[in-house]
């Protein structure tokens, strides 16, 4: 049976750490808008030619160009058994084209298709973002509070300087939540109506994030 998985949540909820331990785990490719978009520029695809013109200027890409591009992603072979897709949808307009997308490419073909929530208060995600460092060499990530380097301000792995991202700020982090429960939040809603939700506590160490989203794909 085919698996498929679209993962939800606010920015630092952990979406990119669960997904990447669900993906050795299941053996299946993690798929995310960013790397999809510079694959596509990379190929020199005609999307990919058309989304580089956009991101160039500093513009969105046009949705039916994103729509594409993931399209022809999830259709490649490494994608028969199913996927991992993380970053998208992030409005009931793009979940509405995901729905064509997979209707497309699944056909009659039997599909077990799971919406992961990872579900994190805004206080919660402030004070982890606040609190987030990564090597300026390897780009491991650490948090001051939950997983800091033996030597402060130094990564465990290279010996690197720590830095701050530029938008881990609480100015910038509360925007960006606010974006989400406008425009992500909603999904929720249309994935619970659907039946394919599943909600998890994000609030959690990351080992024990991985053993609910675990049982809850059983």
């Amino acid at each position: 049976m085919k698996q498929e998985f679209i993962f939800l949540g606010p920015p630092a909820s952990g979406k990119g750490t669960q997904t990447e331990l669900l993906a050795k785990e299941l053996n299946l490719p993690h798929v995310d808008t960013g790397s999809m978009l510079r694959a596509a520029i990379k190929n020199g695809s005609e999307e990919g030619q058309i989304a580089k013109s956009y991101m160039d200027k500093g513009a969105l890409v046009p949705a039916e160009i994103v729509v594409q591009i993931i399209k022809n992603r999830l259709k490649e072979a490494d994608c028969n058994n199913g996927f991992i897709l993380d970053g998208y949808p992030r409005s009931l307009e793009q979940a509405k084209f995901l729905d064509e997308i997979l209707e497309e490419i699944n056909q009659n073909e039997e599909t077990k298709i799971l919406v992961i929530r990872i579900d994190v208060a805004k206080e919660f995600l402030l004070d982890r973002i606040l609190n987030r460092r990564f090597c300026s060499k390897c780009g491991k990530i650490y948090n001051l509070k939950n997983s800091a380097p033996k030597v402060e301000n130094t990564c465990d792995v290279c010996a690197g300087e720590l830095a701050i991202r530029n938008d881990d700020t609480e100015e910038v982090a509360t925007k960006r939540f606010e974006t989400y429960t406008n425009e992500t939040a909603p999904l929720v809603e249309y994935y619970e109506q659907k039946g394919w939700l599943k909600n998890i506590n994000g609030e959690q160490e990351i080992s024990a994030v991985f053993e609910d989203i675990k049982k809850a794909i059983q």
